[in-house]
């Protein structure tokens, strides 16, 4: 017979595995959002640097969805998002940006690095959360996976920054 405490346990995993998922679904719906979001943004990039970047990054966008669909695999679920508010609040921003910038502007593009950016934030900590949740609930494969996912958008956000320091946001203030 299981003790108080243990079936305590028990309940707390479920509920931790339950909201596991509900931040996979979200994470999930963010990426496939993201993939139209880059493509958009490319094409109003100006420099060459910024729309190779983010050409680059919707290739391992469409990678880490590939991951996901693995980890929800692994999990024996089937793939499904849930709308999240939050990248849709940041891609809804980006736009804005876009559209409130000249065209061919280095301006466009530090704002366009800006609120790609603010996206990287909020993914790296989604997965950063995922992956200490996976460990946890002993979820080793989806753990490995979305790990890899991670160290994708902490890298992206790197490139960001010394494209931004590099010259584009030295450029802007000079427009």
């Amino acid at each position: 017979m299981a003790s108080l405490a243990s079936l305590f346990q028990m309940d707390k995993a479920e509920g931790l595995s339950e909201l596991f998922v509900a931040q996979l679904k979200d994470i999930y719906w963010a990426e496939n959002k993201l993939t139209t979001a880059l493509t958009e943004m490319e094409t109003a990039a100006t420099t060459d640097e910024l729309k190779g970047g983010l050409r680059t990054h919707l290739a391992e966008t469409e990678g880490q969805i590939k991951r996901l669909n693995q980890v929800f695999s692994s999990l024996g679920l089937e793939a499904e998002g849930v709308k999240c508010q939050a990248m849709a609040g940041l891609v809804d921003e980006g736009e804005d940006i876009v559209a409130e910038t000249q065209s061919g502007s280095l301006t466009r593009d530090a704002g366009i690095i800006a609120a790609c950016q603010k996206v990287e934030h909020y993914e790296i900590a989604s997965y950063g959360t995922l992956v200490a949740w996976a460990k946890i609930l002993g979820y080793e494969e989806a753990a490995r996976l979305l790990h890899a996912n991670l160290q994708e958008e902490e890298a992206t956000d790197q490139k960001l920054t010394m494209l931004a320091e590099s010259f584009v946001n030295t450029t802007a203030t000079a427009e």
